[in-house]
């Protein structure tokens, strides 16, 4: 059983900086055993893949529209994942959620994850 807690969301101003962040909590374990993924839910749009990163962070998959400006990548001794969002803009507005799925790859599907996060609330300003 695994519980997730996202936190670092916050207004900032296009063109700024967050770092989200995603603590879990892991029975009888550790992440090792997870991909893990980040969506992103605004209304009227549902819950969308941002990026994933397989089970020891060799591979990661960005979504387009961040390419170039937001990294994923994790740390397993600390049981945490992290969403790094550069030069940001309105259309990043929203809440961002960690998932897990207990496979050593991520998928862009939401549908195949199994545990989520209560997500962290990210508003961009022009």
């Amino acid at each position: 059983q695994i519980q997730l807690v996202e936190s670092g969301g916050a207004s900032v101003q296009a063109g700024g900086s967050l770092r989200l962040s995603c603590a879990a909590s892991v029975r009888n374990g550790n992440i090792d055993d997870y991909s893990m993924g980040w969506f992103r839910q605004t209304p009227g749009k549902g819950r969308d893949f941002v990026a994933g990163i397989n089970w020891n962070g060799d591979r990661t998959n960005i979504e387009g529209s961040v390419k170039g400006r937001f990294t994923i990548s994790r740390d397993n001794a600390k049981n945490m994942v992290y969403l790094q969002m550069n030069a940001v803009k309105a259309d990043d507005t929203g809440i961002y959620f960690c998932g897990t799925r207990r496979q050593w790859t991520y998928d862009t599907e939401k549908a195949l994850y199994e545990c989520w996060g209560r997500g962290t609330q990210a508003d961009v300003s022009t």
